[in-house]
């Protein structure tokens, strides 16, 4: 990566290229960001709070966002917040659990490492991981009320609509006080590492304006920040949720194989905002693809190439390939028996995965699986030709399975047809 300087005539700018993907919701000047961002190398800042053990996919917009800026050649500061992970920014609902600080200090380190796909480490604008609890854990509370709180005015921070909502109900000082926290973040990035530029969700606003008015009022600066739109599915229902929960980055918690099937799954009219959100092709790529999505929809094209480019990114190309040898397999286009285990379960379990002490037969296998609802119904597809165990059609209607049969000693994969699946395992 190298220094970025205005993009040659003919090509859009940075700041343009964001505005076309709908990534700047709100913002200081725009005159003065777009110098900013077109202009040399400069030095940006984007926080996250460890709330839970690990990032999910409503944190992609700002690490994508993160390394779309760092491609353009400026140079990343990623904060994860050990010090605000202990508070928690207000949410209109209810009043935040407070985690123990070991346990903030756990995923401090878990959510480091899955930032550093992301972005590069080395360069002339390396990214750096900074941790807020290294000059927040320092302060005495007469120091944060002497040298921050004083230049915060209470009717401002009381406008805030987060906190507006929860006045009724009742906020504590330790949510309330969160605002200044974020802000001081920005003017010790600032004053330690020539921090030039915030962003963040558009819910962070009230926030990050205040952190540039901080180091304002400090006599520092000037500072620029916007804010990426929260996303949304077309429906109004929340982005990245789905019947199982969230969507971890943490392969552990999400595997790349739901990961993967959680991308090709977007509906038609939310896939052309997401590319423009998260994908690293070219415009004149994205505009094709909502073409082809617009005239031949059921081919998924949209959907498949952000599933790809999504997966490979947060779980490389290795699992990227057994997540597509796996979609392939199941349907009878590949070889089950290259899948490795965990590739394996995470496919079947997505599909529906039935735990069995004892293997019966074909026809018991099916009707246990729920790919059929009776032992008749299932002797009829097995006669009609309809019944695959691990891709092996079956045409018998009291065969059976050995042991012998179980992929990885343990799975047997049932399909119905060309689309209809499901997953066995056996416990023993």
């Amino acid at each position: 990566m190298t220094d970025s300087s205005l993009p040659p005539p003919g090509r859009d700018s940075l700041t343009d290229d964001l505005r076309w993907r709908g990534l700047i919701q709100d913002s200081t000047n725009l005159d003065e960001l777009r110098t900013l961002l077109d202009g040399s190398a400069a030095t940006y800042y984007v926080g996250f709070d460890p709330t839970a053990p690990s990032l999910h996919v409503g944190h992609l917009m700002q690490v994508t966002t993160a390394r779309r800026l760092q491609l353009a050649g400026h140079r990343p500061l990623l904060l994860v917040g050990g010090a605000t992970g202990q508070i928690g920014d207000p949410k209109e609902s209810a009043e935040r659990t407070l985690n123990p600080p070991e346990v903030v200090a756990g995923w401090v380190a878990r959510i480091r490492d899955q930032l550093a796909p992301f972005v590069s480490y080395e360069g002339e604008n390396a990214a750096q991981l900074v941790n807020n609890l290294d000059w927040t854990g320092e302060m005495s509370v007469v120091e944060f009320l002497r040298d921050v709180g004083k230049h915060f005015p209470v009717n401002r921070m009381l406008a805030r609509e987060v906190v507006k909502a929860r006045l009724e109900s009742g906020i504590s000082f330790t949510e309330f006080s969160y605002q200044l926290l974020q802000a001081n973040d920005f003017f010790e990035l600032h004053r330690r590492h020539g921090c030039q530029l915030q962003f963040g969700g558009s819910d962070q606003w009230g926030n990050i304006a205040a952190g540039v008015d901080y180091i304002r009022r400090r006599g520092a600066g000037p500072v620029q920040a916007f804010t990426t739109p929260l996303v949304t599915k077309s429906d109004g229902t929340k982005f990245g949720k789905t019947e199982g929960g969230a969507i971890w980055l943490d392969p552990e918690l999400t595997s790349p194989y739901a990961f993967y099937q959680f991308w090709v799954n977007v509906e038609d009219r939310d896939v052309s905002h997401y590319l423009r959100y998260f994908s690293f092709r070219s415009r004149e790529e994205l505009e094709a693809l909502e073409k082809e999505t617009a005239e031949r929809p059921a081919a998924r094209a949209a959907q498949r190439a952000l599933a790809e480019e999504l997966t490979t990114l947060v779980h490389g190309e290795r699992e990227m390939a057994q997540v597509v040898a796996a979609s392939q397999a199941l349907f009878g286009r590949g070889s089950l028996e290259e899948l490795t285990p965990a590739t394996l379960r995470a496919a079947l379990t997505e599909a529906g995965l039935v735990h069995l002490d004892e293997l019966p037969d074909v026809a018991g296998l099916l009707r246990d699986s729920g790919l059929v609802p009776s032992l008749k119904e299932a002797r009829r597809v097995i006669a009609e030709g309809g019944a695959y165990v691990n891709n092996n059609r079956v045409t018998e209607t009291d065969a059976t399975v050995s042991p012998e049969d179980l992929l990885h000693g343990r799975y047997l994969v049932l399909r119905r047809g060309k689309r209809s699946f499901a997953g066995v395992e056996l416990r023993s």
